[in-house]
């Protein structure tokens, strides 16, 4: 990111979605992300079935994340429930 707000794309980025100087790109907020895709006039409308498509896509790879992730326990995280209650307080 430079002092003007420019970012620089990876060369291999650009030759793979064949970004070339001077292309527009929109920044979409996804979450706690950002996309960045070829301007809306460059991009053809997807149709319902090729949307629900990719949505059914993104649901499973969250499943296949949350699937591999283990709840923490208060041995892992190194405190306990009750210590919330009496942070800060003088016993």
């Amino acid at each position: 990111m430079t002092s003007k707000l420019q970012v620089t794309v990876p060369k291999a980025i650009a030759e793979q979605f064949n970004i070339r100087p001077g292309d527009e790109l929109d920044w979409i907020p996804a979450a706690d992300a950002i996309r960045v895709v070829p301007a809306a006039s460059r991009q053809p409308a997807r149709d319902v079935a090729a949307r629900l498509r990719l949505f059914d896509r993104a649901t499973e790879r969250q499943r296949q994340r949350q699937s591999s992730v283990r709840p923490a326990t208060p041995k892992d995280r190194g405190w306990r429930r009750e210590d919330l209650y009496t942070r800060g307080r003088a016993r």
